[in-house]
């Protein structure tokens, strides 16, 4: 038998240990782990939750690599069409690590009602178009279809539809301007078949998907010329070597970009998130090593009688400290098992129920995003009990300089 932990329980589950002087120190140690852990499961939870959601998001609208002409510049209509004829088109064999490439052009324009306007990004895309990423976002009527002959069909979003008082059925006019301004503008007029939602106000407030076939005719480019080819990766994290090895494959005069060098601004945002993760979880690991110190040296100051005793009869500095370590265990496990109760119960409510709102024109979503990573919060719940652990070696060593005859008088 381990007499060390035998000791310990029996102090753990002693009546006096529960109405003693340190029961309420350590209940508050408990609770500061308990707390701790639940702010650290959330902040991770959630912050990783949002990193994942708003990186589906523009990759749903851009795919995760772009390539383009370099007369596009930072135009996000087509300036210059680049031919459809590649060889790296519609397979890019020569790159490991691509799941997927289509080939898309936009052009901008103007949608007039009766009763109000918008500037928006028509978004031609043709048969090889991944849907998968907009069929999420789908809140009512269905996709276009764009496998027969040209047609009207498109897709809009919800914040479009809203602001235009249209919905799926309606058809309505666009006007889009000539490169030579003298021109009268090419109008179509094109019919909601879907309307989406995903949240992400920068996308929703300027993109409409429709045939490419107009953007094609409109300006008079052959079936063969588009605007950009659009690449998705199969893992996000390899999507910076991914587009090093894609924009050494392509031809020199096309640009390829990945969505992190084009919007850098919303990716600088989200490495943020990191920092902020690590500084939440630093500061709550630290508040509970020194509850945990405090409510230790409480106790052996409470048991020094019983130290004094141990020792007289044998026990080295070690076994009387792994007893009090022992105690420190339990505490601190008791802690940790509340505090991920509480946690992952609140990120089930969340997840669920979605009670959390947040404005999607500030952090381009609806609502706070839940990811639940249970390797994490294992990592999460190690670390926190190796380093209390660790630091509580410190003050157990107090327990060395005990005299077993000054212990034994001391009341």
């Amino acid at each position: 038998m381990n007499l060390e932990y035998f000791i310990a329980k029996r102090l753990v589950t002693a009546k006096e240990y529960k109405s003693s002087i340190s029961a309420p120190i350590i209940k508050i140690a408990i609770a500061a782990i308990a707390i701790g852990m639940v702010m650290m499961i959330i902040s991770l939870a959630t912050g990783m939750g949002l990193q994942q959601k708003i990186r589906e998001k523009v990759s749903a609208f851009n795919g995760h690599i772009i390539i383009s002409n370099y007369d596009n510049n930072q135009s996000e209509a087509t300036l210059t069409p680049i031919s459809k004829n590649q060889k790296f088109y519609p397979k890019f064999n020569s790159v490991a690590g691509i799941s997927h490439i289509q080939a898309v052009a936009t052009k901008a324009g103007i949608i007039r009602t009766e009763k109000a306007f918008e500037g928006i990004i028509f978004k031609g895309v043709g048969t090889d178009y991944k849907w998968d990423n907009i069929q999420e976002y789908l809140i009512a009527g269905h996709l276009p279809n764009l496998s027969s002959q040209l047609n009207s069909e498109v897709v809009i979003s919800q914040f479009l539809a809203d602001r235009l008082e249209l919905k799926v059925g309606d058809a309505f006019n666009t006007f889009f301007i000539k490169e030579n301004q003298n021109q009268l503008p090419n109008i179509r007029r094109l019919k909601i078949t879907g309307i989406f939602n995903s949240g992400f106000q920068e996308f929703d407030a300027t993109y409409i998907i429709g045939d490419i076939r107009h953007v094609q005719r409109m300006n008079k480019w052959t079936t063969n010329q588009i605007g950009a080819f659009e690449i998705f990766v199969q893992d996000f994290n390899q999507i910076q070597s991914v587009g090093e090895e894609v924009y050494q494959q392509t031809p020199s005069n096309l640009d390829a970009k990945t969505i992190i060098e084009k919007y850098s601004y919303i990716f600088d945002w989200l490495l943020l998130f990191d920092f902020n993760i690590i500084i939440i979880s630093g500061v709550m690991i630290l508040v509970a090593t020194i509850n945990m110190v405090v409510a230790l040296l409480v106790l052996i100051l409470e048991r020094t009688q019983m130290i004094g005793i141990l020792k007289a009869l044998g026990a080295n500095n070690w076994s009387v400290r792994k007893i009090f370590l022992y105690n420190a265990f339990y505490l601190i496990v008791r802690g940790l098992l509340w505090g991920n109760c509480i946690g992952i119960g609140v990120l089930l409510i969340q997840k669920y129920f979605g009670i959390i709102q947040l404005n999607p024109e500030n952090y381009y979503v609806n609502q706070a995003p839940v990811y639940f990573n249970l390797g994490y919060i294992a990592a999460l719940n190690l670390l926190t009990v190796g380093v209390c652990f660790l630091v509580l070696l410190i003050p157990s060593y107090i327990i060395t300089k005990i005299s077993p005859i000054k212990a034994i008088r001391y009341e």
